[in-house]
């Protein structure tokens, strides 16, 4: 009997293949548009060297794409409902490495060959926590590229000032130069997610000055989002004494007044304030 056409699509066959039911609560919504793959890897400019994390790696769409157009892809799935669609799809190629565990309990620096790029349609439950935490924990990573929730793309973009700037915002420009490349049509995920997605960009600058403890002054700054900075800072774990008062004269040492709220400050202004605090 002729398969019917639809099944000829990679993600839909192994869905019937391995009795495979999306799990909403994982952010499930696998690719059926292989013409998106395309897009994602020109945005990724893949090169014959390059070592790629795929974080969500699904049921293996993706994957099979990038595994040839790269020297070693690491794929990371937490639900090991997927393991065997997964291996399915890399059997063929001998330069993937599967790690079948929660990505946020991966230990990142013990990846072997050290990833340089991260290519990926990340779930959506994990994606700002997931690339702030290549961010910060990969230094040898310089781009970014992944379809992301469109809500969480425009944070990462986001200017200051503007609804959507926080922590987020701040962390990840610090470092990077921050894009939305493009929205992403519900129709190319299946099942069809009820929000919108982007293709974001992110590429590390020569120059990232983003230290531990400055990653921890912009958390404790947003983390009482109704309150000036400076009262914000006073109420995180251990704030030390003083800092409150010290706070306010360094907002006004660099241009701000002393009860100003963390969303108004640039990423270099808080680089400049945590060096007047210091």
């Amino acid at each position: 009997m002729t398969e019917r056409p639809e099944l000829r699509q990679p993600t839909l066959r192994r869905l019937r293949d391995y009795g495979v039911r999306p799990k909403r609560d994982l952010g499930q919504n696998f690719l059926i548009d292989s013409n998106i793959l395309g897009v994602i890897e020109r945005a990724a400019e893949l090169a014959a060297d390059d070592v790629v994390l795929e974080i969500g790696g699904g049921l293996g769409v993706l994957s099979e794409y990038l595994a040839p157009r790269c020297a070693h892809l690491h794929v990371v799935e937490v639900d090991r409902a997927l393991a065997a669609p997964l291996r399915d799809a890399l059997a063929p190629f001998a330069n993937t490495t599967l790690h079948m565990t929660d990505f946020m309990d991966l230990e990142l620096r013990a990846l072997q060959p050290a990833p340089g790029k991260l290519v990926a349609n990340l779930p959506y439950g994990v994606a700002a926590g997931a690339i702030l935490r290549t961010i910060g924990e990969l230094p040898g990573m310089t781009r970014w590229a992944a379809m992301i929730q469109r809500e969480v793309g425009d944070r990462f973009a986001a200017a200051p000032g503007t609804p959507a700037y926080g922590a987020v915002s701040v962390l990840a420009q610090l470092s990077c130069d921050v894009r939305v490349l493009r929205a992403v049509s519900r129709r190319v995920f299946h099942p069809v997610p009820n929000v919108d997605s982007v293709l974001i960009l992110l590429v590390r600058r020569q120059h990232d000055d983003a230290s531990h403890e400055l990653r921890v002054l912009v958390r404790d700054a947003f983390a009482h989002r109704r309150k000036a900075l400076a009262g914000s800072l006073a109420l995180a774990p251990g704030a030390p004494p003083g800092i409150r008062e010290r706070a306010r004269e360094a907002l006004v040492a660099i241009g701000h007044p002393a009860n100003e709220r963390a969303e108004r400050l640039s990423p270099q202004e808080f680089v400049a304030l945590h060096e007047a605090l210091s």
